[in-house]
């Protein structure tokens, strides 16, 4: 079988490309420039895109330090053109492996509360609900706290 896509780590050249996918899932809510080109050096090794072919069709951001067992799903966005053509789920095995090397214990995240569809994503991959934040977003939204743990 095909590998569908590739997954590798995200470099500064590919920010216009991350900031163009940013801006299309997020709108005005988008991460700005100058956080991801932090983000790329704190957690590059966990800032994954996913290429068919030439084309970077999705990224997916963890942090995790390396003095704790624990990582944080940052942000994950897929081009709108390549949604629901397996771009998430590639990144999140991805993520998910290169945690387990990395004996990670337990992977969390925020999603809104009204965001049903990453909701059920999160939850194909083992996430639970933890607890509901309170005006978490800038919008002022409610956002579910997720976690999963990982095999030791």
């Amino acid at each position: 079988m095909l590998k569908r896509y590739s997954i590798t780590r995200l470099t500064e050249r590919e920010l216009d490309r991350i900031l163009e996918i940013e801006t299309a899932s997020f709108g005005k809510e988008a991460y700005d420039r100058k956080l991801f080109a932090e983000y790329l050096r704190k957690c590059g090794d966990l800032f994954l895109g996913a290429w068919k072919g030439r084309k970077l069709c999705g990224y997916m951001l963890t942090r995790k330090s390396a003095d704790s067992p624990r990582a944080e799903l940052i942000s994950v966005a897929v081009d709108p053109s390549c949604r629901g053509q397996g771009v998430g789920d590639a990144l999140m095995k991805s993520t998910l492996r290169r945690l387990a090397h990395r004996r990670t214990l337990r992977f969390s995240l925020m999603v809104k509360l009204t965001n049903t569809g990453a909701r059920r994503f999160y939850e194909k991959y083992g996430f639970t609900k933890v607890r509901l934040v309170r005006g978490y977003y800038e919008d002022n939204q409610d956002a579910i706290s997720m976690a999963r743990d990982l095999p030791s």
